[in-house]
């Protein structure tokens, strides 16, 4: 069965806005998965001081992977692009999250679905705006109320064609 699953991307080495078109292209290449669509690009501070700014965007994806099959394809994305995991919140040449899958409730030890802390960062939000300003999320939340938590502070949009 086809879900629509939502990828919150992100980047702050080695030409950000290049890392994420290359995710972007990687994915289309996904077994039973096509881009269905993806935001602007973003510029964030990140989380943690000393580091970066990000790159940001949400692409979605349309596909027949099981969460867990597409985690896995995508942390092989990650690592082809060659992320490292040296550190929790580190500087990352590439960041592909799970943010909703459908109308599924995710909490195994590899996956939680809806994407934790999803709702407190701007950087993630925003750009699902962009793809389905009207979405609720399978725990009840919805997005316009969500915004309206969090404002649009730190980031800068990029103007199209990155």
């Amino acid at each position: 069965m086809t879900e629509r699953a939502y990828i919150g991307m992100g980047s702050n080495l080695a030409d950000p806005a290049a890392q994420l078109r290359n995710a972007l292209e990687a994915m289309t290449r996904l077994p039973g998965t096509r881009l269905a669509g993806v935001s602007s690009f973003y510029v964030s501070d990140s989380l943690l001081p000393g580091q970066p700014r990000y790159t940001n965007a949400v692409a979605a994806l349309d596909t027949d992977l099981a969460p867990l099959q597409l985690l896995d394809a995508l942390q092989a994305i990650e690592l082809d692009q060659g992320r490292e995991r040296l550190e929790r919140w580190g500087p990352r040449t590439l960041d592909l999250d799970i943010l909703l899958f459908g109308e599924q409730l995710i909490d195994v030890p590899r996956l939680q679905v809806p994407h934790y802390h999803m709702q407190a960062r701007a950087f993630v939000l925003y750009p699902l705006a962009e793809l389905d300003a009207d979405l609720q999320l399978p725990d009840g939340r919805r997005l316009d109320q969500m915004l309206a938590a969090c404002p649009f502070e730190g980031l800068e949009r990029l103007p199209a064609l990155q």
